[in-house]
């Protein structure tokens, strides 16, 4: 059984979901508001929280934005937004996941059966090395050459990524659908954007990579420095 906080505005949304999701076993709680939900998430810190994007009080990026500068609780967004441009901004904003309505209780269910065991997978190694950066999945830490490397929630995912799987180039494919939960298209900025960030705060360029080498037409690979 999990604790899930739904913040939905519409109340036939909200109800269907709490009967379904209580019904499968999980103990729910909901608010209508986006500074109530916040308020609640801190308050009773759930395992899971659903948020709507469209709230009445304040955008439900917003919310997320707030939330993800003071807790770690995994996000599933289930929203009838479906642009492109607002997937990618809630995922960068730190989402787990999301999903477009109407969508069945039984797939939000699954989504959130999913974000749990990769919260789960945390468990693994204490700390992951490559060369001199030393990424601590459980501190959400990095540090190259002992000092510390500030990074965001998806730089930190797309490093830690790449350093359970070193030598191996990782398909652009394969980093769209896992950290970003996005389809596979060439025209996609994301990944670049993101690389880019991450080869910076490391010190490097595309030019002269040390740690991140890109493998033209196929994915990203991070090797120490010979």
């Amino acid at each position: 059984m999990s604790e899930i906080l739904v913040i939905e505005d519409d109340a036939r949304v909200r109800s269907a979901l709490a009967r379904a999701l209580t019904e499968m076993g999980h103990a729910v709680r909901t608010s209508a508001a986006g500074m109530e939900g916040l308020q609640s998430a801190l308050a009773d810190q759930p395992d899971v929280v659903v948020l709507d994007l469209g709230l009445p009080d304040v955008d439900g990026v917003e919310v997320l934005r707030m939330l993800r500068a003071v807790s770690a609780v995994p996000v599933v967004v289930a929203t009838a937004r479906d642009d492109e441009p607002d997937i990618v901004k809630a995922l960068d904003t730190g989402a787990d996941d999301y999903l477009v309505k109407p969508f069945g209780a039984a797939q939000l269910a699954a989504r959130i059966r999913a974000v749990l065991r990769r919260l789960d997978s945390d468990d693994g190694p204490d700390t992951l090395t490559v060369g001199q950066i030393a990424l601590d999945p459980t501190r959400r830490t990095v540090t190259l050459d002992d000092q510390p490397v500030d990074l965001s929630r998806k730089e930190f995912e797309l490093l830690r990524y790449l350093m359970e799987r070193p030598g191996a180039v990782v398909p652009r494919r394969d980093l769209l659908a896992d950290i970003w939960q996005l389809p596979y298209s060439t025209a996609d900025k994301t990944l670049d954007v993101h690389l880019s960030w991450l080869r910076r705060k490391l010190g490097e360029t595309a030019q002269r990579p040390v740690y991140l080498h890109t493998v033209r037409g196929v994915g990203v690979r991070i090797d120490a420095p010979e």
